[in-house]
């Protein structure tokens, strides 16, 4: 063991090194210069401590400790600051040679201390270690997880100067001072990498009056940070206070630690908790479930860096806005599926085309299903239809036994559906041509059940026995369609009424043939100047109908026009009945549903 110092010693040294006294003590650091300068300090204070411990203790060697203890405050704070930088995030990524693997110490070392051959340097660790055990105990009081980093915050010759000045400020009755320099020192640094990362300081008032555009982009930034944070930046920070102040009295890493991350803690979940009470609007969904993700991700973590008594609060916070959270999805989720029902725009979509509320609402459904395995763990309870709206003639009727096989989120995604097949249906009836508005539901649907078939995870959710039924009602539409259209068009050319019997002639009345043929012409020049501008979007639904048209139409008026054309070319002026042939007919249904008007009038039948 190193002889201890004569008390009188003792004194001298510790007043040579007072800044109150002494400019060139003001001047200079200790432990910035002569290692062995700062070890005959520390030996000096300890002489003083020890003293203090005797029956009579001067007024001279109560004012040597005050002293030294204001220098050893001076001493700790300059090393914090001269070896404090920022975090850079932008190495957060990357493989770090200052990372501790799972089976390494984390106890501060000696600088030179890299022998145990070394009798000298042996005593030298004796002395700034009062006790092994405390060095020991650091070793394995840090857990090691593999989604948390720890990166070396400041070098180990200076943890271990650090550690030493704490134990006798400690030891001397000056805890509070102690935690005060640490926290104030560290959280400055730790505000700066918060800079770094771009978390701002925002109130939750300033969130919640921020436009959701400006909210989506903070929200990704917010994660990354958050992800940072808890797993590299106050993950660190613990280990540090661990590796300084573990074993040095009771709790007071975790007091440092607290000092030193409590309030930007509650900075960082203060912006989730704004967006976990935020008023709620479809839009905001997906980027609450983000938040939800992450924070469910993270909570294993905050749990390990958040793990002591003084520290549950932020775990309680993190809990309560990841509960939040959920609520706030579930919420929306029931606000959007009332949006849909009752969306109020009464104005007809030009042509029948497909309605915007459709394309958004399926779009979002879509989403939704990326989304499957979070939202199945947070619905738990299957809409309420059925007796709730029994009567109700503005709510649609689902009979929920029909899915006792799906999970809740499945029905809610039908039901959605449903809602949405209902308000379709409703805007239809604004359309004053029911042919119209049989092609609006046949588009609306028909779009539906693409958007259905094109996505497999939603296809799975839905079912294909209710994609069955969604197909079953496009194409319901599409014959409603065709009737309200072709019926009254097809009936012209019938034979009915044309024939003439009795008196001194019998056969066809070319007067009633005439204008059944002038009728049919006027009927499909409407029909066709009409539903040029009427539109189906799908190319091959389009083509499919034109196509069903013509099997219909363009048979009946060839055997028509094959059974009566003799009887109106023996006559005059043939052209202005018989005006189209069957080719032109067959090139005219072409312009049918294309969304534009047609450039010209049907051309005549050449002669």
């Amino acid at each position: 063991m190193m002889e201890s110092l004569p008390l009188e010693t003792a004194e001298k040294i510790i007043l040579r090194w007072d800044s109150t006294a002494s400019e060139d003590a003001r001047d200079k650091m200790i432990f910035a210069g002569d290692r062995d300068e700062a070890d005959l300090y520390l030996q000096a204070v300890d002489e003083i401590q020890r003293s203090l411990s005797s029956v009579s203790v001067s007024e001279k060697v109560n004012s040597a400790i005050q002293i030294a203890m204001a220098r050893l405050e001076d001493e700790f704070r300059n090393i914090l600051i001269s070896h404090t930088n920022p975090f850079d995030p932008t190495t957060e990524d990357e493989p770090s040679q200052t990372l501790d693997p799972p089976s390494s110490s984390s106890s501060p070392r000696h600088p030179h201390n890299d022998s145990d051959e070394n009798d000298e340097v042996s005593q030298t660790s004796l002395l700034r270690f009062h006790s092994e055990g405390a060095a020991s105990s650091v070793n394995s009081s840090y857990r090691s997880n593999s989604c948390i980093r720890e990166i070396d915050l400041i070098p180990s010759d200076a943890v271990y100067d650090l550690r030493c000045i704490a134990e006798r400020m400690v030891s001397s009755g000056y805890l509070r001072e102690c935690i005060q320099v640490y926290g104030s020192v560290r959280k400055s640094s730790v505000d700066a990498s918060f800079r770094k990362l771009g978390i701002e300081k925002l109130s939750i008032g300033d969130v919640q009056r921020l436009e959701w555009e400006q909210l989506e982009n903070k929200i990704r930034r917010w994660i990354r940070a958050a992800k940072v944070c808890v797993r590299t930046l106050f993950a660190s920070e613990k280990k540090l206070c661990e590796q300084i102040f573990d074993g040095v009295g009771t709790a007071i890493d975790d007091a440092c630690f607290m000092e030193t991350v409590k309030g930007p803690a509650i900075q960082l979940f203060n912006f989730a908790e704004a967006i976990s009470i935020s008023r709620r609007s479809p839009e905001k969904l997906f980027k609450i479930l983000d938040l939800h993700d992450a924070l469910t991700e993270l909570m294993p973590d905050i749990d390990i860096v958040f793990d002591s008594k003084s520290s549950e609060s932020i775990r309680v916070q993190a809990a309560e806005i990841l509960s939040r959270l959920g609520e706030a999805a579930r919420g929306i989720l029931s606000e959007f599926e009332n949006a849909v029902l009752r969306e109020p725009s009464r104005v007809p979509v030009p042509g029948g085309t497909i309605h915007p509320l459709t394309r958004y609402v399926m779009n979002y459904i879509s989403l939704i299903s990326d989304y499957k395995v979070t939202l199945n763990e947070l619905i738990v309870s299957k809409p309420s239809t059925g007796s709730r709206y029994s009567g109700d003639p503005g709510i649609p009727d689902l009979d929920l036994s029909e899915f006792e096989e799906k999970t809740p989120l499945d029905v809610h995604l039908i039901w959605i559906i449903v809602i949405l097949q209902f308000n379709l249906d409703g805007k239809s009836k604004h359309y004053k041509d029911a042919s119209l508005a049989h092609l609006f539901v046949m588009n609306n649907v028909h779009y539906i059940v693409q958007k259905v078939r094109g996505s497999p995870e939603l296809r799975e959710m839905i079912g294909d026995d209710y994609l069955k039924k969604l197909t079953g009602k496009f194409r319901q539409a599409a014959t409603s369609y065709q009737r309200a259209t072709w019926v009254r068009v097809l009936y012209c050319l019938r034979d009915e009424g044309l024939h003439v019997s009795g008196g001194f002639s019998s056969g066809v009345s070319k007067s009633a043939l005439r204008e059944r043929f002038k009728t049919f012409n006027a009927m499909f020049e409407e029909v066709h100047r009409t539903q040029a501008v009427w539109l189906i979007p799908d190319s091959q639904l389009r083509e499919e109908l034109r196509i069903s048209i013509s099997e219909k139409l363009i048979p009946a008026y060839r055997s028509f026009l094959g059974r009566f054309r003799s009887h109106i070319e023996s006559a005059r002026h043939p052209e202005n009945y018989i005006k189209y042939s069957v080719e032109e007919l067959e090139d005219a249904v072409l312009d049918f549903f294309e969304g534009t008007p047609v450039s010209q009038h049907l051309r005549r039948r050449s002669e």
